[in-house]
């Protein structure tokens, strides 16, 4: 599994998390990873926000059903407003992580010169289950859909926390 990037600002760690729409895969992963972040205790040092590829749903709030689902499981929807990334986030971020091929492909055409393969790449490059696997659209399937998502950013998440407390301390 590969490891976080050093920061690009000592002492400080952004994480943008991106999928097509910014209102079901990416806010998840980006309240998870907040809620690990603070449970962590270091929500000082790290910052995470999300954006789709994609700008039409921007200021809308998160899927209800992906919103619903976090909120029984304990955690804070209801700050979410959709946004799309920016070129200028391939340098200002430390790692940009996608949640498919598809966003990977359109994150990085937003250069014309290289992107850092280390700061830009897939989400689940993390999980310690299937790392390098692509997080679904659960957008058009069932409830089931939202749930596997779920786990797939929780899991991933527990395992970022890890990596970016490592690439701090370097």
């Amino acid at each position: 599994m590969p490891s976080a990037p050093p920061p690009r600002t000592p002492g400080r760690y952004r994480i943008a998390v991106v999928c097509l729409g910014n209102i079901c895969r990416s806010p998840m992963a980006d309240v998870v990873l907040n809620a690990r972040i603070r449970d962590a205790g270091m929500d000082d040092a790290v910052e995470v926000v999300s954006a789709g590829t994609g700008g039409w749903h921007a200021g809308d709030p998160m899927d209800r059903r992906a919103a619903a689902l976090l909120t029984t499981e304990g955690y804070d929807a209801s700050r979410h407003r959709a946004q799309q990334v920016q070129p200028s986030w391939l340098d200002e971020f430390d790692l940009v992580l996608t949640m498919d091929r598809d966003n990977l492909r359109d994150v990085r055409s937003l250069r014309t010169d290289a992107v850092d393969e280390r700061r830009v790449r897939p989400f689940r490059d993390f999980d310690p289950d299937e790392p390098g696997g692509e997080v679904p659209d659960p957008y058009y399937g069932g409830a089931s859909g939202f749930r596997d998502v779920l786990a797939m950013v929780e899991r991933t998440a527990d395992t970022l926390v890890a990596e970016v407390t490592l690439a701090l301390a370097r």
